[in-house]
């Protein structure tokens, strides 16, 4: 069965075990946002997938251990020497932060039939809140728990037999086709050590690739423990979440972008952490900001005019919506702005080695550098046991809710993903003039059911 001698550690045992994308904003949510109160809510958008009550009982568990987790010296020595752009400041901070779980996490149970049974079926849901500084370290773990708890209790026809095999033959394929791409997969991993299997696959397929010659590189991991465990870069900037909850506090969805923008290079400056995030609103309204010069607190004495922030960020991330699409609007958008250096496009959706291939071919030939964050692919790639057929993983999100009282939203390039109160959605579309794409609605529920 899925949990057989499941080596330790069970479930989260850091609280480095999180993307890099967390730690980054909650160094800035430090400096500029340290007040704003906000609620998160659990989406499972594969709802047929449900878990049981002895899953429930075990998430309950494994909630109160995230509350004696706290990071260690040794990892704040990491994260002085691999992450540098966060600031003294939060490194002091997480000397004595900690998760509170019994206060920030309401959790339940709703059974399909309630027969009191461990076996009965039902809904797992999941409303946090508090102050964002505080509860922004919840949405990876509990991704990753909730995940963890349905292939333990609900869907156990699965082992790890080859899986480090299978991470192996995918790392050697994206690095022999010249891909330069890192590890996305903690939140809908299928359990720690499927994410340690497959980092043990990828590093041994990177170091084989450079004795071959290979053009292609791995350059390291979202999964912050999972880099420091490996030697391995932690990769990320920032998250929707970033955009979201800037854009609700202060009710500005015409300058949202731009002020997300402005804080994040404020707190971290030029030349770092320099991919953004450019779907949270639709990426039109995103380059209109993002050809903007950029505003400093203290007017420049220079003569020069301002850069842009499209000229000062190193590229953007493709999450939702077209990929080619994408690759011809942003490929114009540079062109339009008589921006000539060479920039980086990160695509992160849904990826597998076919659409890794295809979207570099694309991306090189509009003149980009093409990168790609593979997750659930990496993570939660099996097979059933008995029948041969795909062990679907779960499509689960966690996002914000509302800050400061005002419902927060996203409305993403394509319909499956958009988030939030639907009447504030309507507004937003409203107010930026926000146009439905063709070809925009995907299937969420059955987002990976056919990878190969």
């Amino acid at each position: 069965m899925g949990q057989d001698n499941a080596p330790t550690p069970d479930g989260v045992s850091s609280l480095l075990d999180t993307d890099l994308y967390k730690l980054t904003m909650q160094c800035a949510i430090l400096k500029y946002f340290p007040d704003v109160y906000v609620t998160y809510g659990f989406t499972n958008r594969t709802p047929h997938m449900k878990l049981r009550r002895g899953a429930y009982k075990w998430l309950l568990q494994q909630l109160e251990k995230l509350g004696s987790l706290r990071v260690t010296a040794e990892e704040r020595d990491f994260l002085k020497r691999k992450c540098p752009y966060l600031n003294d400041a939060y490194i002091s901070f997480l000397e004595t932060f900690q998760l509170k779980p019994a206060e920030q996490v309401e959790i339940k149970f709703t059974p399909t039939q309630d027969t009191g049974s461990d076996e009965d079926d039902g809904v797992v849901d999941y409303v946090i809140k508090g102050l964002w500084l505080d509860t922004i370290l919840y949405e990876i773990p509990l991704l990753s728990l909730t995940s963890q708890a349905y292939f333990m209790f609900s869907d156990k026809d699965w082992d790890y037999e080859s899986q480090e095999e299978k991470a192996y033959r995918k790392g050697s394929t994206l690095l022999e086709n010249g891909c330069v791409f890192s590890e996305f997969g903690t939140r809908r991993r299928r359990d720690y050590h499927t994410q340690d299997i497959v980092m043990k696959g990828l590093t041994r397929a990177a170091e084989d690739a450079k004795k071959n010659g290979y053009k292609g590189a791995l350059t390291g991991t979202s999964n912050v423990h999972f880099a420091m465990k490996y030697d391995v870069n932690a990769v990320g900037t920032v998250a929707h979440e970033w955009y979201m909850t800037i854009a609700a506090i202060t009710n500005d969805y015409e300058n949202a972008n731009e002020l997300a923008l402005q804080y994040w290079l404020g707190c971290f400056g030029e030349g770092v952490l320099g991919i953004a995030l450019t779907d949270t609103f639709g990426t039109p309204a995103f380059l209109d900001a993002f050809r903007k010069p950029i505003k400093t607190p203290v007017e420049s004495a220079s003569s020069q005019p301002l850069k842009s922030y499209a000229q000062t960020y190193t590229g953007v991330r493709q999450d939702s919506g077209d990929p080619s699409n994408f690759i011809k609007m942003v490929r114009e958008f540079y062109d339009r702005e008589g921006i000539t250096d060479k920039k980086t496009v990160v695509f992160s959706d849904s990826l597998n080695i076919e659409s890794c291939l295809e979207y570099k071919t694309l991306a090189d030939e509009a003149g980009f550098t093409p990168s790609f964050g593979v997750g659930t692919f990496f993570t939660n790639d099996y097979i059933n046991k008995s029948t041969g057929e795909k062990s679907k993983p779960l499509n689960i999100v966690i996002k914000i809710s509302t800050a400061n009282g005002r419902s927060a939203v996203k409305l993403s390039d394509n319909l499956g993903k958009n988030t939030g109160d639907s009447a504030t959605v309507a507004e937003v579309k409203r107010r930026l003039g926000y146009i439905e794409q063709e070809g925009m609605q995907i299937d969420e529920s059955n987002r990976w059911a056919q990878q190969k």
